[in-house]
């Protein structure tokens, strides 16, 4: 396989623009590398005499190099590295939308001498080229892949550095630290000894830093996979209602009829900032009917798969003996009780008097009157509740990291306990060392100042073609 220094010096292209069939008006076409400009010259002719300088617009026209034959008229962008994305000569062919002009373009440069990007490379070529760190790259991905304003800001926020620059900081700590300790080992005579409690101040500051850091990875897989909510109850208590007033759409079908809904039902919204799938879900109950079996199969498939679900019930009926039987299976899930259909109970008033029992295990009950829009806005703060309950605050941080910087920032933490625990027994400073350097490659890891190949592309596979 070939390594990332012979990747650097060949040339790419691939599609930068989603292509849609019939969508979009415009679609690009970008080439980065050594030979950019020259594919460039060999496939698109500019009338008059418009001066072929980078970061300058061409107009004119994408012809086969042999046939002459136009493929597209088209804009062309020059930018000569290192001002450009990946800091090598980049050209880019702005050309009509849809899917056949893009591909003809794509394929001419293929033929003049170009290969077909892997996923990512773009970025993965700015990163080896020093115009990007790792938490970075990332960035640009989470924001491709952002599902809400949240995790946009979020992305953008690794994008300006905003976890870089800490990191970075922890990072020259520890290189700070193991210098004075090392010093001490390779020239004890000639320095005056070292003061253990600096070291151990130094040590829990840069530890206190971390996990404040760390404390934001809960809400960055939240932002950036979203919360999976399952709303489960026996039929006809109102759960496709709930669904449709949540979404202010007509998903689900609504009737009086038990059994109504068969299968499950998506729904995607956004609540507090946070991405949620919405999924409505056949009645749970006993039945010889074949099709409603596998709805009530595949709704307590839905129950257990779900990181939320909103147990609901009947006003009118209270708690009855099929709640609880549904309770019993779904208890150690977490879960909001919705009491639905409030509008037909004036006797409940707000203050759940013990005409309405459940059991005390519940913490978290909302009235909704869903046919009658009422209650959703209690609903969704009882959801921001709950999955912010007992949840690390972290410092107002705008950050979130992801799971692989959460996996290395634990273990740069964990190895500056360890060195804390060596400093605590007296042992020698050449065991201090060997977990501070521990912890150094960790950080390094996060912002890619450290990083094995394998790991680059293990991040990048999971980029676009094209970005």
């Amino acid at each position: 396989m070939a390594t990332f220094s012979d990747r650097l010096g060949t040339t790419i292209a691939a599609i930068a623009t989603a292509v849609v069939p019939q969508q979009g008006s415009v679609g690009i076409v970008r080439v980065s590398g050594p030979q950019a400009f020259a594919i460039a010259r060999s496939i698109f002719q500019a009338p008059g005499r418009q001066p072929w300088d980078s970061h300058r617009i061409l107009y004119g026209f994408v012809r086969h190099p042999d046939t002459q034959a136009t493929v597209d008229e088209a804009l062309l962008l020059l930018m000569q590295g290192p001002r450009s994305y990946t800091r090598e000569d980049v050209a880019e062919f702005h050309c009509h939308g849809g899917m056949m002009a893009v591909q003809q373009v794509l394929q001419l440069c293929l033929e003049a001498g170009a290969r077909l990007a892997e996923p990512g490379e773009f970025t993965l070529r700015a990163f080896l080229n020093g115009r990007l760190d790792l938490t970075q790259a990332e960035g640009i991905a989470d924001l491709v892949g952002a599902q809400s304003p949240q995790a946009a800001q979020s992305a953008i926020a690794g994008l300006q550095g905003k976890l870089a620059q800490p990191i970075r900081h922890l990072r020259s700590l520890c290189l700070s630290l193991l210098a004075e300790i090392e010093a001490r080992i390779d020239f004890e005579d000639d320095l005056p000894p070292l003061d253990e409690g600096y070291i151990q101040r130094q040590l829990q500051a840069v530890s206190a830093e971390a996990r404040q850091i760390l404390a934001t990875a809960d809400r960055g897989e939240l932002l950036r996979t979203g919360l999976k909510v399952a709303i489960v109850g026996r039929p006809n208590v109102g759960k496709s209602s709930l669904l449709n007033a949540w979404s202010r759409s007509d998903r689900a079908i609504v009737t009086d009829l038990p059994g109504t809904t068969r299968d499950v039902v998506e729904s995607y919204l956004v609540v507090g900032g946070i991405p949620v799938r919405v999924l409505d879900t056949a009645g749970i109950r006993e039945t010889e009917d074949q099709v409603e079996q596998i709805g009530v199969a595949r709704s307590q498939a839905a129950a257990a798969a779900a990181d939320l679900v909103l147990f609901t019930i009947d006003a009118q009926a209270g708690w009855t003996a099929d709640d609880e039987a549904i309770y019993q299976v779904i208890q150690q899930r977490s879960l909001i009780l919705v009491v639905n259909k409030v509008d037909l109970r004036p006797d409940l008033g707000t203050d759940f008097p013990g005409t309405l029992t459940y059991p005390a295990a519940i913490a978290t009950v909302v009235h909704t009157a869903a046919a009658q829009q009422q209650g959703i806005e209690d609903l969704e703060k009882a959801i921001l509740a709950t999955i912010h309950a007992g949840a690390t605050q972290a410092a107002n941080l705008d950050i979130a990291i992801n799971q692989r910087q959460a996996e290395a920032l634990l273990r740069a933490e964990t190895a500056l306990r360890h060195v804390q625990e060596a400093i605590a027994q007296q042992l020698p400073l050449d065991f201090w060392t060997i977990d501070l350097r521990g912890a150094i490659q960790a950080l390094g890891e996060i912002t890619g100042e450290e990083v094995t190949e394998s790991v680059l592309d293990q991040i990048f596979s999971r980029f676009c073609i094209g970005k």
